[in-house]
C-alpha cells in the first residue's frame, strides 16, 4: 500500500511556518492532532496546520476565514486568511490553543462557550458568507447510514429523521438565513488562546455561516435530553447564553420550542455516526450509543415541537 503523502508534507509545512514565526523554535516532536478523511491537523510547537476536507472549496472557505480574522474576540483567527494548496487539499495555518481537557469534564467551560455563541449570534453576518453547514452534515451522516448493510439500529434512526421538517434535513432553506452561526458546536471546538490559559475562543470555521442559531445549542440540548448532560450543566449553559442576550431562544420561559427540532436532528446525526463507526469496526453498540438509538426511537413516536417564529 502506498503511504499517503499528505501527512508528512503537512508536518513539514507546519514546521516551516512555526520556524518563520519563531526562529528560536524549541522544535519538539510534531504532533498529529487529527488524521481523518475530512481533516488532517498537525501541530509544531505554537503553530497548527490543517488540511481541510477534499470537497472544501476556496469560494466557501475564504469568507469563513475572513470572518474569523475580523472576529478575534469570538473566533480564533488564522495566521493568514489566505490558504495554500497541498496535494490537492486546501491548507490553513493557526496559532495553537489549549483545548478542553476531555479527562476532566467537571471543568468544561459551559458558561464561556454559551457566551461566545451568543456573541457570535449577535454579530452581523458578512454578506458573502455561505449558509452554515449543520443540516447538510446531518444529512450526510444519514446518507452514510442508509448505505450500510442491514443493521437493527438503523430503522428507528431513519424514522426519527423522516419526521423532521425539510429544513432540518437540508432539503429546503433554514427558517433563519441571516444569523451568523458556528454550524458544528461542541466542546472540542473551544481552545484557550494564548495557550495555556488565555481566554476561550471558538475554532473550526469549516461550517461557519448564516442560519438558524438554535442549531449551535442543539448538541448540548440533545445531550441533556438523552441524559448525557446533567441538569446543572444544561442550566449553566442555557442561563449563560440568555444572560449574554443570545437570540436563539426566548429570554425567559420554555426554550424547547426553539430547540426541539435542531436537538432531534443532532441526536439523529450522532446516532447515525455511531452506528456507522460500530458497523465498520464490526462491534455491537455500547451503552451510550444504544441510548442515542433509543432516543431516536422515542422521538419517532412524538412529533417535534415547531417554533412558529425564530426566537430573536
Amino acid at each position: 500500500m502506498t503511504a499517503n503523502p499528505l501527512l508528512p508534507a503537512l508536518t513539514a509545512k507546519a514546521r516551516a511556518t512555526a520556524h518563520a514565526r519563531t526562529p528560536a523554535c524549541p522544535c519538539g516532536a510534531p504532533v498529529t492532532l487529527a488524521d481523518r478523511p475530512d481533516a488532517t491537523v498537525v501541530r509544531h510547537e505554537d503553530t497548527v496546520a490543517k488540511a481541510h476536507a477534499p470537497d472544501a472549496t476556496p469560494t466557501d472557505l475564504a469568507p469563513r476565514l475572513t470572518a474569523a480574522t475580523h472576529l478575534p474576540d469570538v473566533l480564533l483567527p488564522p495566521l493568514t486568511p489566505t490558504p495554500v494548496t497541498l496535494h490537492g487539499r486546501i491548507v490553513t495555518f493557526w496559532p495553537y490553543g489549549t483545548p478542553v481537557d476531555p479527562e476532566n469534564p467537571d471543568t468544561a467551560p459551559w458558561e464561556a462557550a454559551a457566551t461566545l455563541l451568543a456573541r457570535l449570534h449577535r454579530t452581523p453576518a458578512p454578506h458573502a458568507l455561505p449558509p452554515m453547514r449543520g443540516p447538510a452534515k446531518a444529512a450526510h451522516a444519514v446518507a452514510r447510514l442508509r448505505a450500510l448493510a442491514p443493521h437493527p439500529a438503523v430503522s428507528p434512526v431513519l424514522r426519527a429523521w423522516t419526521a423532521l421538517p425539510a429544513w432540518a434535513r437540508a432539503e429546503t432553506p433554514m427558517p433563519d438565513t441571516s444569523t451568523l452561526c458556528h454550524g458544528d458546536f461542541h466542546l472540542g471546538q473551544l481552545v484557550r488562546h494564548p495557550a495555556p490559559d488565555g481566554p476561550w475562543r471558538l475554532i473550526d470555521v469549516d461550517d461557519l455561516g448564516t442560519g438558524t442559531p438554535a442549531w449551535d445549542l442543539a448538541r448540548p440540548a440533545s445531550w441533556y435530553a438523552c441524559g448525557m448532560l446533567t441538569p446543572d450543566e444544561w442550566a449553566r449553559f442555557l442561563s449563560a447564553y440568555r444572560a449574554a442576550d443570545g437570540p436563539a431562544v426566548p429570554a425567559e420561559g420554555d426554550p424547547w420550542p426553539a430547540l426541539d427540532v435542531p436537538a432531534r436532528a443532532l441526536t439523529v446525526q450522532t446516532a447515525a455516526r455511531t452506528i456507522t463507526k460500530a458497523a465498520a469496526a464490526d462491534r455491537p453498540l455500547d451503552e451510550i450509543e444504544q441510548s442515542l438509538v433509543d432516543a431516536c426511537d422515542r422521538m419517532s413516536s412524538a412529533p417535534p415541537e415547531l417554533s412558529p417564529h425564530p426566537a430573536k
